[in-house]
C-alpha cells in the first residue's frame, strides 16, 4: 500500500493538477430569471465556465513563471510547435459532486437542476428535515401565491409544472430534474465541458420504463457533443432513500433517482 500511495505522489507532481469547480447553477439561473433547459441556460452556462478557465489558466502561467511548469509539460499537448503554453498545472478546472458541501452553503448542488422545490431529507441521525425552495417562497410571496393550498400542492409534487395557479413564466424558471427531458440534461454538461479540462459530475435521469435504446440514445449523443463521460440513472433501479418527496415518505426515491411520472 505504501508503495502504491507513493507511486500515486509522483504522478501527482508530475502533472499538479487540480479542479476549481462550481456550484448553485441552477439557483444563479433561477435569480437571473432563466429556464435551465433553454437556450439562454447553455449559453449562460458557456459564459461562466469560459470566464472561470480563462482565470485559472491565467493564474496556472503567472505560477508557472514564478515556480516552473509542470515536470510533465514537455511530454504533454501545452508543448507543441504551434502552442507552447507554460502552465503550473495539467488541468485547472472540474465539475466536482457537491452534495455536502451544496447543503452547508445552501445552494444547488454542482451544475445539477434542482432535485424538488419541496422534499424531506433523512440525518444520518434519523431526523427528518422538511425542505421548501427558498426562491419560490420569495418569488410566491412577491406575486400573493403564498397559500396553503399551493403549498400543499408543491409539497405533494415536487414542482409547479402541474399547478395552472402560478403564471407560467414562473414555472419556466423553476423546473426542477424530473421536469426536464434527458436531451436537455446532456446539452447542459456538454455546455460546461467546452471549458472544463476534467470531468463533470451530472446525472442524466430516466424514467423507470425507459428502454436500452433510451440509454443508448444518451450516450451517443454525450459523445457526439463531446462529454468526456456521462451518468445514467433509470429510476427504480436501485434501492436507498436519502431525499424523496415530503408526502411519500414510504417510496424508495433516490437523490440522483427520482422522476416525477
Amino acid at each position: 500500500m505504501t508503495c502504491v500511495l507513493k507511486e500515486n505522489k509522483k504522478i501527482v507532481y508530475k502533472n499538479r493538477k487540480i479542479g476549481l469547480g462550481v456550484m448553485g447553477f441552477a439557483d444563479m439561473l433561477i435569480k437571473l430569471g432563466i429556464a435551465y433547459d433553454s437556450e439562454q441556460g447553455l449559453k449562460t452556462a458557456e459564459e461562466v465556465m469560459k470566464f472561470i478557465s480563462k482565470e485559472a489558466s491565467v493564474a496556472s502561467m503567472e505560477l508557472a513563471i514564478k515556480r516552473g511548469s509542470f515536470p510533465e509539460w514537455k511530454n504533454s499537448i501545452y508543448n507543441s510547435k504551434n502552442k507552447k503554453i507554460r502552465l503550473r498545472n495539467a488541468t485547472r478546472i472540474t465539475i466536482a459532486p457537491t452534495g455536502t458541501i451544496s447543503i452547508i452553503a445552501d445552494v444547488s448542488s454542482g451544475i445539477e437542476p434542482l432535485f424538488a422545490l419541496s422534499y424531506a431529507r433523512r440525518t444520518a441521525e434519523g431526523k427528518t428535515l422538511v425542505y421548501f425552495d427558498k426562491n419560490l417562497k420569495n418569488v410566491l410571496v412577491e406575486n400573493g401565491l403564498y397559500n396553503d393550498e399551493i403549498i400543499e400542492k408543491i409539497n405533494k409534487e415536487g414542482s409547479v409544472q402541474d399547478i395552472p395557479e402560478i403564471p407560467e413564466r414562473i414555472r419556466k424558471v423553476f423546473v426542477v430534474g424530473s421536469d426536464i427531458a434527458p436531451e436537455w440534461h446532456v446539452k447542459m454538461q456538454a455546455a460546461f465541458q467546452k471549458y472544463v479540462d476534467n470531468g463533470i459530475s451530472k446525472t442524466v435521469t430516466l424514467p423507470k420504463d425507459a428502454s436500452v435504446d433510451d440509454v443508448e440514445k444518451i450516450f451517443m449523443m454525450a459523445f457526439e457533443l463531446g462529454c468526456k463521460g456521462i451518468s445514467v440513472y433509470r429510476y427504480g433501479s436501485r434501492e436507498g432513500q436519502v431525499i424523496y418527496l415530503s408526502s411519500k415518505r414510504d417510496e424508495q426515491i433516490t437523490l440522483s433517482g427520482f422522476l416525477k411520472r
